[in-house]
């Protein structure tokens, strides 16, 4: 059902920047909404790797994407921020302190400011041109996203790639899939070092088989029930790899889909903002996340929450002109409406 909201600020994207945003709004007393074209929050975290562990957020060693995104849902109950889930924004209009937001399903948003934390933009995975593909998919044979690794106990798993995600998942899938095997068209792997030394011993030890060098050439089942993957070295010639599940690993492909079109400065996939505010090109619109693009720019998490921060302060006195903004730590004002 359509609705009609408003607010002070319109977050876009409800990954954990845009959750995190929730938060500091709401520290500045400030009211907000999310709005995210997937139908849960968490991003990238929550759709593509839940169960894959993160260990650069400060006072966690290690903590899983979907524990994470958990933690910022508790951090920020307490503002209690309405949620338009399952939407795409397809239309801004107006000007800051008087933006009007308008989605696919109808719903209009109206806001003093807008907070654009849409991470890379819509993404999917870039699929291998593989016959009879889409069976497969269907059935759940080939999948480009592991969520649970519980699910693929006892399975015959074929991973293809030579990143992150590949290399990541071949170690985290030891001692639950029957049997593993990584396909790469080259002996070098381009994920973290520290995580390609260890694949190369899991495979010494036996723990993975290396198909190198190969790429997917077919798959080989029936109704969608995979037997075999075949990979071609590059000579052509092929050998049967035994599969009951393909991970094919080989990236996103992303698209700003409507955030183009909304005049922002951009530059390639990314928005340019100014960096000590986060505010693009436009006033009263400020772009946070992997989204954000500036000189000096980390795609981290952290620097994420951070670029919240700035936003939040920097909206305040567009929300609240005539109302100077004395910082405080949290340790001290503690949450707005507490008692």
């Amino acid at each position: 059902m359509a609705e009609t909201i408003t607010t002070d600020v319109a977050i876009i994207g409800a990954g954990p920047a845009g959750l995190f945003a929730v938060f500091e709004c709401g520290m500045l007393k400030l009211g907000a909404v999310l709005i995210d074209a997937l139908g849960e929050v968490g991003g990238q975290c929550a759709a593509l790797y839940p169960e894959k562990p993160i260990y650069d957020i400060p006072a966690l060693p290690a903590i899983e994407a979907a524990g994470l995104i958990e933690n910022l849902e508790r951090q920020i109950a307490p503002f209690a921020a309405p949620r338009l889930l399952g939407r795409l924004v397809t239309a801004i209009s107006g000007a800051c302190s008087d933006f009007t937001i308008g989605t696919d399903q109808g719903d209009l948003v109206r806001a003093k400011a807008i907070i654009i934390a849409a991470g890379a933009g819509a993404f999917g995975p870039n699929r291998p041109p593989l016959a009879g593909l889409a069976a497969y998919e269907a059935s759940g044979a080939v999948q480009y996203y592991v969520k649970r690794r519980e699910a693929l106990r006892g399975k015959r798993v074929v991973i293809a790639g030579g990143g992150d995600s590949a290399v990541d998942w071949a170690l985290a899938l030891r001692g639950i899939a029957a049997s593993i095997a990584v396909v790469h068209r080259r002996p070098k792997f381009r994920a973290a070092p520290e995580s390609a030394a260890q694949l190369a011993v899991a495979a010494a030890q036996g723990e993975i088989d290396l198909v190198i060098p190969y790429q997917l050439h077919a798959l080989h089942g029936a109704d969608g029930t995979l037997g075999s993957v075949e990979v071609a070295d590059l000579d052509g010639a092929t050998r049967h790899l035994d599969a009951d599940i393909l991970l094919p690993f080989f990236g996103l492909a992303t698209d700003l889909g409507p955030v183009a079109t909304w005049g922002l400065e951009l530059s390639l996939h990314h928005v340019l903002v100014t960096p000590s505010t986060c505010e693009t090109s436009t006033r009263g619109i400020f772009a946070i996340g992997d989204v954000a693009e500036y000189p000096g720019k980390l795609k981290l998490i952290l620097q994420g929450f951070s670029e919240a921060a700035m936003a939040a302060h920097a909206i305040h006195p567009i929300v609240h002109p005539e109302q100077a903004l004395h910082f405080e730590y949290s340790t001290s004002k503690g949450l707005p409406g507490a008692a």
